[in-house]
C-alpha cells in the first residue's frame, strides 16, 4: 500500500485510482482498511476509492510520540489526509467510529457528501460494554496486551465483548489476525492505542452533532437494525439533524455492516452517490 507522511506520522492507505467519484472509507477501532475489502472490490470499477489505515491499534507504523494522539487529533489527521492528497468532492464514509462527524463539522470544504454507518454518536461514547472495557484496559498496566491476547483466542472471538459484539457472522480468522497483530507484537502500537483511548473527550461528539446542523450537503445515515453497540434511535437522530440527511436501515446486521451485509451496503452507497451527483 502507498504511504503518506502526515503531521502525526506515517499513514498507509489503499487507493484504487481511476477517474470516478472519490470515496474515502474510514474504519473503526482495532480494525484496518481490510474491513472494507468487499465494498472496495465492488466500487472500484467506477469510483476512486481510498481507505486509510488510521492509528486505532491495527496500524503497522507507530505515530510520532511527541505529537498528540487523541480522537480530536485523528479528526485533524483525516482532514490533513484529504488536503495532502488534494481530494475534492469527496464522499466521506465512516463505520463504527465517529471522527467523520467532527471532520464534516470542522472541515466541510473538501466534502461533497457524508455517510455515517452505525457509529458512535451523541453520548454513546465510548460505545457499549466493549468500549468501556477498552477504557479500563488502557488504565491497567499490561491491560492492552492482555485484552489483545484474549481477543486473539479463536474460541473467544464470538464473545459479545469482542468481534461478536460487532458482527452476526464470523469475520475470517486471517482478517482478525491482521487486526490484532500490531497490538500483540509492538509496544509502540500499544502505546499509541493507549494515548488515543485516554484522549477521549466525552463532549466531542455532542459538539460534532451541533456542527452537523450546518452541514448542508447530501448526507446518508446507514444503520443496522440489530446493532448491539449503537442505539437504533441515534441513526434517526443523526438523519434528522443533518439538513439534507436521509436514513437507510439494513436488516440482518450488527455494527459492521461492511462485514455482515457488504452487497446491500455497497448498493446503498452506489445509489446515494449517483442520486446526489
Amino acid at each position: 500500500m502507498p504511504e503518506i507522511e502526515l503531521t502525526a506520522g506515517t499513514v498507509s492507505y489503499q487507493d484504487t485510482g481511476g477517474p470516478g467519484p472519490v470515496v474515502v472509507l474510514l474504519h473503526g477501532l482495532v480494525h484496518d482498511a481490510t474491513v472494507w475489502r468487499a465494498v472496495i472490490a465492488d466500487l472500484r470499477s467506477d469510483h476512486r476509492v481510498l481507505a486509510p489505515t488510521l492509528p486505532y491499534g491495527s496500524h503497522r507504523t507507530p505515530m510520532r510520540p511527541e505529537v498528540p494522539l487523541t480522537p480530536d487529533s485523528v479528526a485533524e489527521l483525516i482532514a490533513e489526509f484529504l488536503d495532502r492528497l488534494d481530494l475534492t468532492d469527496v464522499t466521506l464514509v465512516e463505520s463504527d467510529c465517529g471522527r467523520a462527524q467532527s471532520v464534516a463539522a470542522r472541515h466541510p470544504e473538501r466534502l461533497a457528501r457524508l455517510v455515517l454507518i452505525s457509529c458512535e454518536a451523541f453520548d454513546n461514547y465510548p460505545p457499549g460494554v466493549p468500549g468501556k472495557l477498552i477504557g479500563v484496559a488502557c488504565r491497567v498496566p499490561g491491560g492492552i496486551a492482555f485484552l489483545a491476547r484474549t481477543l486473539a483466542l479463536k474460541p473467544l472471538r464470538r464473545l459479545p465483548v469482542g468481534v461478536g459484539a460487532l458482527t452476526k457472522r464470523p469475520v475470517p480468522d486471517e482478517i482478525v489476525d491482521g487486526w490484532l497483530h500490531p497490538l500483540l507484537t509492538d509496544p509502540a502500537i500499544r502505546a499509541d492505542f493507549r494515548r488515543y483511548t485516554l484522549g477521549v473527550r466525552k463532549s466531542e461528539l455532542l459538539e460534532a452533532a451541533d456542527g452537523l446542523r450546518k452541514f448542508d450537503k447530501p448526507a446518508l445515515v446507514v444503520w443496522a437494525t440489530e446493532d448491539r453497540m449503537m442505539p437504533r434511535a441515534h441513526g434517526r437522530r443523526l438523519a434528522e439533524l443533518l439538513p439534507q440527511g436521509r436514513l437507510v436501515e439494513i436488516d440482518d446486521s450488527r455494527t459492521l455492516i461492511a462485514e455482515d451485509q457488504p452487497e446491500q451496503l455497497t448498493l446503498t452507497l452506489r445509489e446515494f452517490i449517483a442520486d446526489t451527483t
